[in-house]
């Protein structure tokens, strides 16, 4: 049986707003060009593993601004979580067990063996 941990409410809050920030910066990095600036496709079919891309028309300033806004945000959220005052309150032993934990806390309970 895995340990219970007690995380604050603003530890959890961080962690579930992180989950959202990176998953909105990657579906945002999905959707625009190869490229952040302007460059002409190429096609490099004698490498090992053939690699194709089309011309990239470049990522406008506001993209730009989108992306630096969205990966500063997790940069805060990532050091908010990592350096919460809880990590004091857990022993070295189960430290790895209660980040895992943490970072699944948003799903939903399995309910396995029900």
């Amino acid at each position: 049986m895995a340990a219970t941990y007690d995380f604050p409410s603003d530890l959890l809050a961080g962690q579930e707003e992180l989950h959202q920030v990176r998953a909105e910066l990657l579906a945002l990095l999905k959707r625009l060009p190869w490229s952040v600036e302007p460059l002409d496709g190429f096609s490099d079919a004698n490498g090992w593993r053939k690699v194709e891309r089309p011309a990239s028309p470049g990522w406008t300033a506001d993209e730009q601004a989108e992306v630096e806004k969205l990966r500063r945000r997790e940069r805060e959220l990532a050091v908010f979580v990592t350096c919460h005052r809880f990590w004091a309150e857990v022993t070295p032993p189960d430290t790895v067990d209660a980040r895992m934990t943490l970072k699944h806390a948003h799903e939903p309970a399995s309910t396995e063996g029900a």
